[in-house]
């Protein structure tokens, strides 16, 4: 008795009776159920911050004249537009969607790469598609439900910011645009996501594409906000964002780009996905070394790791590099605009002007080297799945040493980048003549990060080795870490919320003093979450 219906992995040319979405329904399904933690998570963190940035805006600019004078103090510097974008419009509305489009929209196209690429690469990579294979499943099923579960999850953030806005009186043709500029944002990038996952021969490579997709995004709208080149923001799905202008200009018809941009990369994500071999991707695989040494499992951690974290190393260098020059530059923002010194205060503490903004970057650096500690965790996991951890222990290689060559990097490499980050940092605020600031002050505001960012990790740890299959969860957690860290503060949200972060905790260096508690605090409850998930991995069955 043969299927009715060929299998994801068939090969070319066969047919059966049912189409390439068939079983769409049990999967989507399936899809939900695998991925409800790590995307409520990601919903309820996203969705209500930017829901209750309307609501905390109105609440710390009731003024129209205050709030035109915030608008023009931003528009007034290139480098503060290079990050979080121009001001279109100083209505309530108009400073929540400068304050949200374009971090929100960042954050929401990392949700749908990782949803995207864990439930179509990663299953692959561990088999799991080769099982759905050999059943009533169509060829584009399996890939059409992790698109459309990602989709979803952008248009549940959207409704309650949606919610959110209208609660204020904002207009809502604003608030629509608005709303649904972010959920277009991670539809064109769940897109991009499918397609890496096809390019790439493994799910870290389909995220590193897609990751660096999504970095690009973003530096062609910061160049373009930050330059005289503002046709570069059509370039960017996150550059669309402000080319709608919600609660200005409402231009509807930008709106459009996103299904067309999503459509335009389906259509030869799904092409090609029904016509490769199963594990395969069109991007070649780089053969490892024909003759040569891992010296253990220590020389195998350094294989699996070096490639990356000298790559992240290497980037952060040159981010802090731009970061500390932008920092130098602030005195003139800042000097002739109380509204926008309040601003930066509620970012990063009380003291000088460029030591305030150094503290608010290393703040938002902290949060993205924290997402490097998380990434080296779950390779661990990685491993497991792609069967090489049987593997290993098979061999005379404990779990235990095992588990600490990872934890070894998860210490070892985001402390390397931090430190690398804050001596470019300093050193180019050194040179911009920055207020005050200098070499010590770059590495003061970095490294004060390490405590939360080994939280974080831990957090990876502890979900691999006590509840591996939530390990979305780790992500979820940086997301949401990364939107109370920019917005938390400022938006007067509530002390237990901005709580949640490990970010929140830390002094904010070099603009206040240093204190201790916390950062010990903070390294114990790594040491806490390490310690569980070693005792989980040790404990439970492998696989």
């Amino acid at each position: 008795m043969t299927s009715a219906v060929v299998g994801i992995g068939a090969p070319p040319g066969t047919a059966g009776r049912g189409g390439p979405l068939t079983g769409l329904g049990p999967l989507l399904r399936l899809c939900l159920r695998r991925e409800r933690i790590p995307l409520l998570c990601w919903v309820i963190g996203v969705g209500l911050v930017v829901g209750t940035s309307f609501p905390a805006i109105a609440a710390l600019y009731p003024e129209a004249a205050a709030r035109a004078d915030l608008a023009i103090g931003v528009g007034s510097n290139p480098a503060t537009v290079a990050i979080t974008g121009p001001v279109f419009d100083s209505s309530v509305g108009g400073l929540s969607a400068w304050r949200v489009g374009v971090i929100g929209s960042t954050v929401l196209a990392l949700m749908a790469v990782f949803t995207v690429v864990r439930r179509t690469r990663g299953d692959e990579e561990a088999g799991r598609t080769e099982l759905l294979a050999a059943t009533a499943v169509g060829r584009s099923a399996q890939l059409a439900s992790a698109v459309l579960v990602a989709a979803a999850a952008a248009v549940a953030v959207g409704l309650l910011g949606l919610l959110g806005a209208l609660s204020t009186g904002s207009a809502v043709t604003g608030s629509l645009l608005l709303v649904a500029a972010l959920a277009g944002c991670s539809w064109v990038f769940a897109a991009v996501a499918a397609l890496a996952a096809q390019l790439a021969g493994s799910a870290r490579g389909a995220t590193v594409l897609a990751g660096t997709a999504v970095g690009v995004a973003f530096l062609l709208r910061a160049t373009a906000d930050g330059s005289d080149l503002p046709w570069l923001r059509w370039l960017s799905p996150i550059g669309w964002v402000e080319q709608l202008q919600p609660f200005a200009a409402n231009r509807w018809p930008v709106l459009l780009l996103y299904p067309a941009a999503a459509v335009l990369l389906l259509l030869p994500a799904a092409w090609y996905q029904r016509r490769r071999d199963l594990g395969a991707g069109l991007l070649p695989t780089r053969p490892g070394r024909a003759v040569g040494r891992l010296s253990g499992i220590g020389g195998l951690g350094v294989r699996l790791q070096w490639g990356s974290a000298a790559g992240w190393a290497v980037g952060l260098a040159v981010a802090g590099a731009v970061l500390g020059g932008v920092a130098g530059g602030a005195d003139q923002l800042l000097q002739g605009s109380p509204q926008i010194q309040e601003l930066f205060r509620r970012l990063g503490g009380d003291g000088g002007i460029s030591a305030v903004v150094l503290a608010a970057i290393g703040g938002f650096v902290g949060i993205a080297v924290a997402g490097q500690a998380v990434s080296i965790a779950l390779r661990l996991r990685a491993e497991e799945e792609a069967a090489r951890t049987e593997l290993l222990l098979s061999c005379p290689v404990s779990r235990t040493r095992l588990f600490a060559v990872q934890l070894l990097w998860v210490v070892v490499a985001p402390a390397v980048s931090l430190t690398l980050c804050g001596l470019s940092a300093g050193v180019a605020l050194g040179a911009r003549g920055g207020s005050g600031a200098g070499l010590g002050d770059g590495l003061s505001a970095l490294l004060v990060q390490l405590p939360a960012v080994w939280v974080m990790g831990g957090i990876a740890l502890l979900l691999v080795g006590l509840a591996p299959r939530a390990i979305g969860v780790a992500w979820a957690a940086v997301g949401v870490a990364l939107l109370l860290g920019q917005l938390g503060d400022l938006l007067r949200l509530p002390r237990w919320v901005i709580d949640l972060s490990p970010f929140g905790h830390l002094p904010q260096l070099p603009s206040a003093a240093m204190d201790w508690t916390p950062v010990l605090v903070l390294t114990g409850i790594a040491a806490v979450l390490v310690i569980a998930g070693l005792l989980g991995f040790r404990r439970r069955d492998v696989g």
